[in-house]
């Protein structure tokens, strides 16, 4: 993995600032496609669906909380809950999550956000190498070792998704 420079979304100004190893890979975003963004890029990667992460902003007990979870499943909404010692959680309004990260819906990465929100990994991303996830737009992924993730994000781990 090359090392890039630090420009272009917050999300790559993090990684270049960080100097951590990463690579960014592009596709051509189709807004009529049919896939979820995060299955649509791995279709359009060539790249295993579970290394491929999602980033969902939930809201935990009245407070924010990322859960970065594989594409080919579903967030588990109580098993996030628990995970941040909270009772119940549910999806987080659209326009919540956009101001609270500074990313559209679709393009929401870990990496980089607007305010320092908690963050919680799906415990299989450990089991790649490498994972993906959005560089915080729509049609630009960036492939990171699982440990930088977990590092630059300040996230603690927990089995979140579901097939």
């Amino acid at each position: 993995m090359s090392r890039n420079r630090p420009t272009g979304t917050p999300a790559l100004r993090a990684l270049g600032a960080a100097e951590v190893a990463h690579t960014v890979r592009e596709y051509a975003h189709d807004p009529r496609s049919e896939l979820s963004y995060g299955l649509e890029a791995a279709h359009a990667l060539g790249v295993d669906p579970a290394r491929v992460l999602k980033t969902l902003v939930a809201d935990v007990d009245g407070r924010l909380v990322v859960a970065v979870v594989p594409v080919s499943g579903e967030l588990d909404l109580k098993a996030l809950a628990a995970a941040v010692g909270g009772k119940r959680a549910v999806m987080a309004d659209k326009a919540a999550a956009e101001r609270a990260t500074g990313y559209v819906v679709g393009g929401i990465s870990p990496l980089g956000q607007r305010q320092r929100l908690p963050v919680v990994v799906d415990s299989t991303a450990l089991d790649h190498a490498t994972v993906l996830v959005s560089a915080g737009r729509r049609g630009v992924d960036v492939e990171l070792a699982p440990a930088d993730l977990l590092a630059l994000t300040g996230a603690s781990t927990a089995r979140l998704g579901r097939p």
